[in-house]
């Protein structure tokens, strides 16, 4: 079962809640789907299932019927108000539209949770969190894509809508705000898998770049030893290393004599020692020697 799945299973389980709610939930179902507030027409059964139960919890007698038109779409599940004048009576008494409004005051914050969770259920998708950071709300307009996109941006989330092949697509992309969605639609369980998920990644992309510094240090240190044993080679062949002055031939001879050591080794081994920084200053004089015997000028 993929990721996404196991998110709309634990959002299909949790109970309808009061009529406002549950008004929400189905509206935002219905206007994933393209339809009216009291239809659906759907692919997915257990969305079906869920609008049905929110018909009936809400007074209404919806009537139900399946077909199968083509065989490359599936069975096509159809779910509509049976009794008008309730319908009627509930878009007067709770005028909830497409864009998550409740007349001028809004919606209730329950109420825009199980807006999100009925629009999630209808046409949502989530990637794998160990492959990568993607929620998204398929919309079948635009101003349904802004409403959306304004609801989840009332609770801090940095929802982004674009066009996609003729549909409206509202997305996340950080994992922290997939995270704190998944949390006000009610699917704790996805939340913790996904929030295990991230520490994990979160620390091998740590360990990676540690090891990556340090073999690029490594790489640093080999090549500068590398440059200083050639210079002081330079200066042997040309020149002699007793042309250094007494400091300068002790750090050359010491630099041949133990070339995998550091800059801080070599220092200890010095009479008397000498600090790193100490170590590298006499190792630069070397190498300007080094650089004006190639250059004749010495």
């Amino acid at each position: 079962m993929s990721f996404s799945s196991e998110v709309k299973s634990e959002l299909r389980a949790i109970p309808l809640g009061s009529a406002h709610c549950c008004l929400a939930e189905a509206e935002a179902m219905a206007a994933a789907c393209g339809g009216g507030l009291f239809m659906l027409e759907t692919e997915n059964l257990g969305l079906a299932q869920k609008f049905f139960e929110a018909q009936k919890l809400l007074g209404m007698r919806p009537e139900a019927s399946a077909k199968c038109s083509r065989p490359q779409r599936g069975r096509q599940y159809f779910v509509a108000a049976g009794d008008k004048d309730r319908a009627d009576e509930l878009e007067a008494q709770f005028p909830v539209d497409s864009l998550g409004k409740k007349g001028k005051k809004g919606l209730s914050d329950c109420c825009k949770r199980a807006y999100l969770r009925g629009a999630f259920l209808a046409a949502g998708s989530v990637s794998n969190p160990e492959k990568n950071y993607h929620l998204e709300f398929a919309a079948f307009c635009k101003s349904h894509g802004e409403g959306l996109a304004r609801l989840m941006g009332g609770y801090g989330l940095n929802a982004k809508l674009m066009e996609r092949k003729g549909r409206y697509i509202v997305y996340l992309k950080e994992g922290e705000n997939i995270v704190d969605l998944l949390n006000l639609m009610g699917a704790h369980k996805s939340l913790m898998r996904m929030e295990n998920n991230r520490i994990v990644r979160d620390i091998r992309n740590n360990i990676n770049r540690a090891v990556n510094c340090e073999a690029a240090n490594i790489q640093k240190t080999i090549s500068a030893a590398l440059k200083q044993i050639d210079d002081i080679k330079t200066i042997e062949r040309i020149a002699g290393l007793d042309c250094l002055s007494g400091q300068l031939e002790e750090v050359a001879r010491l630099r041949l004599m133990h070339e995998e050591a550091s800059l801080k080794e070599i220092g200890g081994m010095l009479t008397p020692a000498v600090g790193k920084s100490g170590v590298s200053h006499r190792l630069r004089k070397i190498s300007e020697i080094a650089e004006n015997l190639r250059g004749g000028l010495l």
